[in-house]
């Protein structure tokens, strides 16, 4: 089964760079930052924080909020993309739907400003099963529909789940969809006070993956549709298998013995049919933290050949949260269709085998990580188009 691939044929985002797959684009390839100073969100409440939120837009008949708007103008954004590229819906189209937090300003509009008391249509609206539904019945798609949540793993664990679903035959393609607008000031108040969250310093000086002087991440928002199928006339990618485990160690710490880590990452590479050697970049989880990055790069140093390299992303886009990988992910399928690798630039000394800035992309597979807050592990095998 993990010889078989499924192709990622059409991508859609929206992302802190803007709504749209070609504004996520521009800006990673450009080099340039999501996140913005924005007031009210830094550990006192008053003083602005970088934070990469998504702004407002959208099209209002999609929903009350920008999580529901952003969740299906991503999703179809991809199905249109697709549809360009030659893909067309069988029978049974399902959908799966990344998200942690969910709605969080719906709800905190819920209880703070309107005391609980709204319409039953308005409170239908905060139900998680809402934008799924009236995602379904706007294409009129009839496959099984559900979200999945595997804390900041959600993306990758949402993408082998929509690959489960065509292997077994489930479906016949799959819309995948990865939502986290989750950046309000009480969530970047909390993961600052974790200390994982950098609020006072521009993104490139504060989230440094794999390199001197990095202090953690900078918060972001998304949504990143993808169109999955077996069927695939132009994919952008292939998913070629992958893999979870979890460390039951700690609710935030990564395990120091790093056992369930490298065997995520070697059954994913079983799983997908791949030798080690075949492995030309890590697609890092990289979030700049300091128990991350020296976890991924003990992994990367022991399972992956001496011509590997690795990148993170996050500098730019921020992270994500549960759409996260999803948005990664797409940095990768994007890369192979246009042959360029999106990499942040390196601002200071670091891990030998990280890029510098944007890369003409080397034969070869890339593995996507994704570690998730509590324990979730997760490794995507990815393969260029044919």
């Amino acid at each position: 089964m993990g010889a078989q691939h499924c192709g990622i044929n059409g991508i859609g985002a929206v992302t802190g760079y803007g709504w749209g797959r070609e504004a996520l684009w521009d800006g990673l390839v450009g080099g340039e930052v999501a996140a913005r100073p924005i007031g009210g969100h830094g550990p006192d409440r008053d003083q602005a924080a970088w934070v990469a939120n998504v702004p407002d837009g959208g099209d209002e008949l999609d929903g009350p909020s920008r999580f529901a708007r952003a969740m299906r103008a991503a999703a179809r954004e991809a199905i249109i993309d697709a549809e360009g590229r030659g893909w067309r819906p069988g029978r049974r189209v399902g959908l799966l739907h990344a998200a942690v937090l969910g709605d969080l300003e719906l709800w905190r509009n819920f209880y703070a400003t309107r005391g609980a008391d709204v319409p039953v249509r308005d409170y239908l609206s905060l139900m998680p099963s809402t934008p799924v539904s009236t995602f379904m019945q706007e294409f009129g798609f009839h496959g099984p529909a559900m979200n999945v949540s595997a804390t900041c793993a959600s993306g990758n664990a949402g993408l082998l789940s929509a690959k489960a679903w065509l292997d077994a035959d489930v479906v016949d393609d799959v819309v995948f969809v990865a939502t986290d607008l989750s950046s309000t000031p009480e969530t970047v108040l909390h993961f600052s006070r974790l200390g994982v969250a950098i609020t006072d310093a521009e993104p490139l000086q504060a989230c440094r993956p794999f390199q001197e002087g990095s202090r953690g991440f900078i918060m972001g928002e998304g949504s990143v549709g993808m169109v999955l199928s077996k069927r695939s006339p132009n994919p952008y990618a292939r998913v070629l298998g992958g893999a979870m485990s979890h460390d039951a160690h700690h609710v935030t710490s990564v395990d120091p013995n790093l056992t369930q880590l490298v065997r995520c990452f070697s059954e994913a590479l079983a799983n997908a049919g791949a030798e080690p050697s075949q492995v030309r970049y890590l697609n890092a989880h990289g979030p700049g933290t300091r128990q991350c990055d020296r976890a991924e790069a003990a992994v990367f140093e022991k399972l992956l050949p001496t011509d590997a390299e690795l990148y993170s992303v996050k500098p730019l886009v921020g992270h994500c949260m549960g759409a996260a990988s999803a948005a990664e992910i797409s940095a990768t399928a994007l890369g192979y269709d246009r042959g360029l690798i999106p990499a942040p630039p390196k601002v200071a000394p670091g891990h030998p085998k990280l890029l510098d800035g944007p890369t003409a992309p080397a034969d070869g597979l890339t593995l996507k990580s994704s570690l998730g807050l509590g324990g979730h592990n997760s490794a995507v095998v990815l393969a260029p188009p044919a």
